[in-house]
């Protein structure tokens, strides 16, 4: 039987998808999103997990799982967290897929940095615990035979996305002239842009392949202080910034009835630690690859805030 032109082309199209399905849990989060996009956008068939749902079942045929799962607000971590890279971590024995999770920086505590795959895990805080427990426990399979990638990046940062820290507190108020510091203005903090990261997601799929069992992978990203925060929205501005430290007396006031409210106070420490996220083994793996700066990523919000550059 002859075949004609689109059907080849069908052909081709379904052969070029073979070990290209992803299922992306938390497709509806902050980093989920971001990496489901992204993948879309690189031909990656993506399915995206409903909760509640059969994961296993979620998973059948897909050659990578990307873990965006997470409890909002920080709650009930201690329970959910397990429960939910138990059922990573079977839907990907079941169904061969590699799994991608994104690690970020709680595990190390206050240790020297730049914090990468070499840096002891010690965490400081209750969280920091739950998320080294549960990084262990992907180590362990891959010492079993799956394959386990550990993205690793610092506070999330995306200029349309309310529920981040630079436009919850540091740039509140940045139309009246202000930036907020959590810490001390001259600390350096770790940042990862959102659409950055959804990149380097689908960058280390297509390298999955060639990489061993398990991968703590650093993403460097952005590192800078509230100081260097307010210096650039001042300068895109043309106007002076001022810098005010963030009012940690009312988180306490209100711990007692705001469970988010506790939960971000125990984890304080990280913007009085200076740290940066040591990304050699991205920049090998990937060398090409390059981040948003500091102006270009305070560009974006001030433009979102309708704050354009005079």
């Amino acid at each position: 039987m002859r075949r004609s032109s689109s059907d080849l082309g069908w052909q081709v199209a379904e052969v070029a998808m073979v070990g290209k399905k992803v299922l992306v849990l938390g497709a509806g989060g902050n980093f989920g999103g971001a990496a489901a996009a992204a993948l879309a956008a690189a031909g990656w068939q993506v399915s995206r997990y409903a909760r509640g749902t059969d994961m296993g079942l979620a998973a059948r045929g897909a050659s990578l799982i990307v873990n965006g799962l997470n409890p909002p607000n920080y709650h009930a971590w201690a329970r959910l967290i397990p429960e939910i890279t138990a059922s990573v971590l079977a839907a990907g024995k079941a169904s061969g897929a590699s799994i991608l999770v994104p690690g970020n920086v709680y595990v190390f505590g206050t240790e020297p940095g730049p914090w990468g795959a070499a840096t002891p895990h010690r965490p400081a805080a209750r969280k920091g615990q739950v998320r080294a427990a549960m990084e262990a426990r992907y180590r362990e399979a891959a010492g079993r035979g799956q394959k386990v990638v550990i993205l690793r990046a610092g506070d999330f940062v995306a200029a349309g996305n309310p529920g981040t820290i630079l436009n919850m507190v540091m740039l509140k108020a940045i139309a009246k002239g202000r930036v907020t510091a959590l810490g001390a203005p001259e600390i350096p903090h770790a940042w990862a842009d959102l659409s950055d990261l959804g990149r380097a997601t689908v960058a280390l799929a297509e390298q999955l392949p060639a990489l061993p069992a398990f991968n703590d992978i650093g993403f460097a990203g952005l590192t800078f202080s509230p100081a260097d925060l307010a210096a650039e929205a001042a300068r895109q501005l043309r106007r002076p910034v001022a810098l005010k430290r963030f009012p940690w007396w009312a988180l306490r006031l209100a711990a007692p009835v705001w469970e988010l409210g506790r939960e971000l106070l125990e984890m304080r420490y990280l913007y009085e630690t200076p740290h940066s996220i040591d990304g050699a083994d991205f920049s090998h793996l990937l060398p090409g690859f390059s981040s948003k700066t500091l102006p270009q990523v305070v560009a974006e919000h001030l433009a979102v805030r309708g704050l354009q550059r005079r």
